[in-house]
């Protein structure tokens, strides 16, 4: 998995979220989603499904989902990092992270809606 171009992870999410959620490829695309997100150590203060030091990222995903600039927004929050949002403790930049992972990122989150 860590061969596979940031690039790709980012269309495979993206495609991952226009097929069924039970198709191979849509399962595809979250795990892919999901290994990126623990590689960048996303998963330290984040859970997909609870509340941790972060918010649960099904519910970063709902709150956004109307939005239509919504993987943009999240993007530059994971890239920049943000303060009072979802409470007191504010979310390090990430400046580790290249903007094609930040996307990647940001497409797969809204995926978990």
């Amino acid at each position: 998995m860590k061969s596979m171009s940031y690039a790709a992870v980012a269309a495979a999410v993206m495609l991952g979220a226009t097929l069924s959620t039970g198709s191979p490829a849509a399962h595809a695309a979250a795990s892919a989603g999901l290994v990126l997100a623990q590689q960048q150590n996303c998963m330290s203060c984040h859970s997909v499904t609870r509340s941790f030091m972060g918010p649960a990222l099904h519910e970063v995903a709902a709150k956004y989902a109307g939005h239509e600039d919504a993987a943009l927004y999240l993007k530059h929050k994971i890239l920049d990092g943000s303060t009072g949002v979802w409470g007191p403790v504010p979310m390090p930049a990430n400046t580790q992270l290249t903007p094609d992972q930040a996307a990647a990122l940001a497409a797969w989150v809204l995926t978990l809606k």
